[in-house]
């Protein structure tokens, strides 16, 4: 049997550091303990840059080998560019079960390689996947639901299997192993057209996420009885509206609700 684990490079989400992504990993750990029950080979693969050190997390992680299709450091979003679902797309002919993580973590990444991916080999696509094994040439996956429900199917091989960030894997890290692992570049299998999707890189722009602001509330300090009649009545709120005055005065007035309210500190 032959398994492959396709990674994608993560991103810290307060520095914005490179780093392993988290679902990947947990994908890889299924693919481990998957390929150890049934002697099967186990490559993992990325589409991007091979100098990323945060490739080499996933030796630590338990890989031997990242082999990765290089296609330059300017497009190393491995769950969203097009380019990669075609890459991958070529190398993954002849394999029994694909894990993948649910998609990457830029914060707008769409998720659509694991379904790409899926489509141009023809194989059948379980998401949400928390634990599977592998029997009598079918794959038996739990997937996750929602409201804490669960649900197992089963699958004829070959099949894709996207995995969920809550799946019941626990990634070990050993820094021994990150020093015995290599890093293989490869060259694609698949020479892509040089126009190919120019129009659409011109069109969009690729940049961290930034937080949206916080809308302040004051806290509700009424009882629930009092909250249901104000459902049905009409009440006034308390509160002032300030008209006249100048506009460091109305902004005083401001300052001095926010303070009440301890919405601010100073």
């Amino acid at each position: 049997m032959k398994i492959a684990v396709l990674v994608s490079v993560g991103r810290h989400p307060v520095s914005g550091t490179a780093r392993y992504s988290r679902n990947d990993a947990a994908a890889l750990t299924i693919a481990l303990s998957l390929a150890k029950a049934h002697d099967a080979t186990l490559d993992v693969l990325h589409v991007g840059d091979p100098s990323n050190p945060a490739l080499q997390e996933y030796l630590a992680l338990g890989a031997r080998s990242v082999e990765v299709l290089e296609i330059g450091a300017d497009t190393t979003q491995t769950h969203a560019q097009p380019d990669a679902a075609t890459l991958f797309s070529a190398r993954l002919q002849g394999y029994d079960v694909v894990l993948t993580g649910t998609r990457a973590e830029g914060a707008f990444d769409s998720g659509m390689l694991p379904y790409r991916v899926a489509h141009a080999l023809g194989m059948p696509l379980v998401g949400a996947a928390v634990d599977l094994t592998v029997r009598d040439g079918c794959a038996q996956v739990r997937q996750f639901m929602p409201k804490g429900l669960r649900r197992r199917v089963e699958v004829q091989l070959p099949v894709l299997i996207a995995v969920h960030p809550l799946a019941t894997a626990a990634p070990t890290y050993a820094y021994a192993r990150l020093r015995e692992g290599t890093i293989k570049r490869v060259a694609p299998q698949t020479i892509l057209d040089p126009h190919a999707g120019e129009s659409d890189a011109l069109a969009w722009r690729v940049g961290p996420a930034t937080a949206k602001p916080v809308r302040l509330a004051a806290a509700e300090k009424r009882s629930g009885h009092a909250r249901m009649l104000s459902a049905t009545t009409t009440e006034s709120r308390g509160g002032s509206v300030v008209i006249e005055g100048s506009s460091v005065e109305k902004a005083q007035v401001i300052l001095a609700y926010l303070r009440e309210h301890q919405l601010v500190d100073y």
